[in-house]
């Protein structure tokens, strides 16, 4: 059967006033997927969001919803899309199944198949039980709520922004395994700037900085294109970190990539393995203690600042 992409965006460019938020942003989503949209905060990752609901005009470029265009304002590719906003907002004196009733007779859905597909979406989402109002719910149920709300009309694709960003470990988790069960009816564009969710729950992903794509590919094939088994040296002292970098910071004549980068203070990557022994004699010679040093493969945080230098 033929794979169709649910989402293509190609040479798209926003400019507000003087910043030009997006320089022809390239990206393809295929369906069934959960897709990580990944950046900074102010990589433009909401500016792409807002321009595909047809919420923001384009200055250049095309998207294209289910192979139909997007355009500004009422577009009638949004029939196709479910919405996550980073905070979604409610009438806090229903209860979750009066909220998806009501959010179910606004979009026109018909009275039988409200009531049976909330009962489903509360399930998945894990609110089946719940049947307090809105107001008494924490922020990761909110996000919850929200979920099956955007995925009532049965979406093609569900666009959800930073949905994890401001809860608690336990809060992320609950929101990772409802998009990956949601993943089986819908395809999910999931923007984030935490990489570590990415790597949990994600098939594909696009790395979005200063208004570009500078990765984008599977997980996997991401990771391989890096340099793999990188060096964590963490020092005694973060001022032997400081002299290190001095050393050993940039390559010969600063064409080759950076040989250490800092991790956090104090802790070093070294991610060119043949370097090793020198870092290590020139370590040994000028006295730099070491507290760990550890080989590991090359994480999408490794990979992430890696291509943001280049």
């Amino acid at each position: 059967m033929h794979k169709m992409n649910v989402l293509e965006i190609s040479g798209l460019e926003k400019r507000f006033g003087e910043k030009q938020v997006l320089r022809g942003v390239e990206l393809t989503v295929p369906e069934k997927k959960v897709y990580g949209f990944v950046g900074r905060n102010g990589a433009g990752k909401t500016t792409t969001m807002k321009i595909t609901l047809g919420l923001l005009e384009a200055d250049a470029g095309t998207v294209k919803v289910c192979g139909e265009s997007a355009h500004y304002g009422n577009t009638k590719t949004n029939r196709f899309i479910g919405y996550l906003p980073d905070v979604p907002e409610y009438y806090s004196f229903m209860t979750p199944m009066e909220y998806l009733k009501f959010c179910g007779e606004i979009t026109g859905l018909p009275a039988k198949e409200i009531k049976t597909r909330s009962e489903e979406m509360l399930r998945l989402v894990g609110l089946g039980e719940e049947k307090r109002r809105i107001k008494g719910f924490s922020r990761g149920m909110k996000q919850r709520l929200g979920i099956a709300q955007a995925l009532l009309g049965r979406p093609k694709l569900l666009i959800c922004d930073e949905p994890t960003s401001a809860l608690d470990p336990l809060g992320r988790k609950e929101i990772l395994d409802v998009l990956v069960a949601a993943k089986e009816e819908t395809t999910i564009l999931f923007s984030t700037h935490v990489l570590s969710d990415v790597e949990h729950i994600c098939d594909e992903m696009a790395l979005l900085n200063d208004g570009k794509i500078v990765m984008q590919g599977s997980i996997e094939d991401v990771k391989k294109k890096r340099r793999s088994n990188a060096m964590e040296i963490e020092l005694e002292k973060a001022s032997d970190a400081e002299e290190m970098l001095r050393v050993f910071g940039k390559g010969q004549q600063n064409k080759e990539p950076q040989m250490l980068t800092v991790l956090r203070p104090g802790t070093l990557l070294l991610g060119e393995p043949s370097m090793q022994p020198e870092i290590l004699r020139y370590m040994a010679d000028h006295e730099i203690a070491f507290a760990r040093m550890e080989k590991r493969e090359a994480t999408l945080e490794d990979i992430f600042l890696e291509a943001i230098k280049e």
